[in-house]
């Protein structure tokens, strides 16, 4: 068995999109093929994410055929859990790989890539000069504030406030000072256990709805804030913690979606304002709110969200028969 892929990383988070090895994924909506690669396909994703050829905190994509009319492409993410419904650092790299790949028609100044993913279509702009693309932004599903200025005793740390809002995954958002954490102070070890701790007790305790689909409805992973949410020239920090207690080098596109849906529906951001966002590891993306929208019975915007992407390798893996780690292990 042969593996080949194309290594990316946005804004330090990586991302290895698969270009040969899988089989073909059968027919149906992208919900469905997400679930046939998961319970069929799944030994895959082990031997692309865990080591010796990955490590805990590599994430990847997997290009299938699109369902939804006028979709250039179409996108299951994968990480050291299992599948993701958005993925903006994703989004982005997907946006410039597919500009040099010829997988739409490059125009300048500006390519527009549509990205169908789990939770739908993700329209990417691709700048371009010269021939060569560069910066990415993408508009976002409808995202929206789920639950606001929730409180919950936590073991360990008290009581903790918190939303929870939708960016096209869930998340739940806490100022990090709660926790008595500091960006460039506590390590982050720190961060990684004061929101595994919130998550895992939201996912036992916390109730989650989506009007479009229930395999919509969980909670993927907490975000911890610098607590500057009121609309500055300042960039505000936060690191999100996901799936099996990953840890995202970018500041978190469909994050920066979520923490935007909140903001907004607390007042403190406008239509047409931009923020920035800078991740655990310096690195910085542009959130605006475009437009206001309506889900279900959720009022909701369409967020902008932009950042850079870069390769940062291809590769072919192999599995030898009697190789005994060779189908991946995890260290946690």
């Amino acid at each position: 068995m042969t593996l080949a892929v194309v290594d990316m990383h946005t804004g330090g988070e990586p991302l290895r999109i698969v270009t040969s090895g899988y089989p073909a994924i059968p027919k149906g909506t992208i919900l469905e093929k997400r679930a046939y690669v998961r319970d069929n396909l799944d030994h895959l994703r082990k031997l692309l994410i865990f080591e010796p050829r990955g490590h805990y905190d590599m994430y990847g994509a997997l290009l299938v055929e699109p369902d939804l009319p006028g979709a250039d492409l179409a996108v299951l993410f994968m990480h050291n859990e299992g599948y993701s419904t958005m993925c903006g650092h994703a989004i982005i790299a997907l946006g410039r790989y597919a500009v040099d790949e010829g997988l739409v028609e490059k125009q300048e100044p500006v390519t527009t890539v549509k990205i169908e993913a789990p939770c739908g279509l993700v329209v990417a702009s691709v700048e371009v000069k010269g021939g060569k693309a560069g910066a990415v932004s993408f508009e976002s599903v409808p995202a929206f504030l789920f639950a606001r200025d929730q409180q919950i005793d936590l073991h360990g740390f008290g009581s903790i406030g918190f939303d929870v809002a939708y960016g096209g995954a869930f998340y739940a958002l806490a100022d990090c000072r709660q926790f008595g954490l500091e960006f460039g102070r506590n390590r982050v070890r720190d961060f990684v256990d004061a929101a595994t701790a919130l998550t895992e007790r939201l996912k036992a305790d916390f109730q989650l709805s989506h009007p479009d689909h229930s395999d919509l409805a969980f909670l993927y992973g907490t975000i911890l804030t610098d607590g500057k949410d009121a609309f500055s020239g300042e960039a505000t920090k936060n690191v999100c913690v996901f799936a099996e207690a990953e840890v995202d080098r970018s500041p978190t596109g469909s994050g920066v979606t979520a923490r935007l849906a909140a903001m907004h529906a607390k007042g403190e951001i406008g239509i047409g304002q931009t923020r920035t966002f800078e991740s655990i590891a310096g690195s910085r993306f542009s959130g605006s709110v475009a437009r206001t929208a309506k889900t279900g019975p959720h009022e909701a915007i369409i967020a902008r969200v932009g950042g850079r992407a870069y390769y940062s390798g291809r590769a072919e893996f192999i599995v030898e028969l009697d190789d005994e780690l060779g189908q991946g292990f995890l260290l946690r």
